[in-house]
Parts: C-alpha cells; structure tokens; sequence
C-alpha cells in the first residue's frame, strides 16, 4: 500500500508526514549541508543516510520511511539514521552512484559501504545490510 503525499502540505517545510515522523519520533537528524553530512560520518560507527527523493513523484518513499526504522529496530541499533534535505541529496546521490530513490547509503565512520535502491523484499534488506555492517574499514 502507498501512502500518497497530501497536496496541502505546509509551503514552509514540505515533508511528508512520514518522513517527518523519522526525524520526530525516532530523532534521526536532518542534514542540510555538506557540513552536517560530515559532522554526521565523522561519528564512530555505521550510518544509514535516508535519501528520500520526491514524496510526491515516487510513491516507494513513504513506504522506505516506514521500512526503514523497522529495519534499524531488525539489526538492534548496529547503525544510526539520518535523512538527506533536498538541498543536498543530488550532488550526495551522484557522488556515491546511488541515483535511484528512495536509497539507503551505509558508510562505516565516512567510509561508503554500499546503499540499497528502492523499495526491496525485507529478505534483500536483511542480505545486504548484513553484508554492508560486515565489511572492514580500509
């Protein structure tokens, strides 16, 4: 089932509720800047940056707002959640190769590990990741 976008969201900030709901009830950060994204990586651990692409265009969006904390909940907190303003999630998807949306980037510290394109079968999320929080830094 897709959640579509309502039309009358506020002008002032345009998130989908559901996204919203990521940074509200489950306080994942916002980035806005190529500054708060390396503040962000420069923290020890694994990271999953949330790259929502448009709400209102591609209808996987909402659904991988859901999926994801479900997913954070799956592997025990092992990584932490943050979720890519507009203002600089086209040049971060271009960067890492990641151009489908909605995505889920990991990286270990600022090491990129890998990332997970659209919506996917919870069996593939459970791979992937698996493989991702298994990998080594360099």
């Amino acid at each position: 089932m897709h959640d579509h976008a309502p039309d009358n969201l506020p002008p002032a900030t345009g998130i989908h509720p559901l996204i919203a709901r990521l940074e509200a009830e489950f306080h994942y950060p916002r980035l806005h800047s190529a500054h708060d994204l390396a503040e962000f990586l420069a923290r020890p651990g694994v990271h999953c940056l949330f790259v929502p692409g448009d709400p209102r265009r591609n209808l996987e969006t909402a659904d991988a707002a859901v999926i994801l904390p479900e997913l954070r909940l799956a592997f025990q907190g092992a990584f932490d959640c943050a979720v890519i303003d507009d203002a600089i999630e086209a040049g971060l998807r271009e960067q890492y190769r990641a151009l489908k949306t909605p995505g889920l980037l990991f990286f270990r510290g600022a090491e990129f590990l890998g990332a997970v394109e659209k919506v996917r079968d919870w069996s593939d999320y459970l791979a992937r990741i698996t493989h991702f929080l298994s990998l080594k830094a360099a």
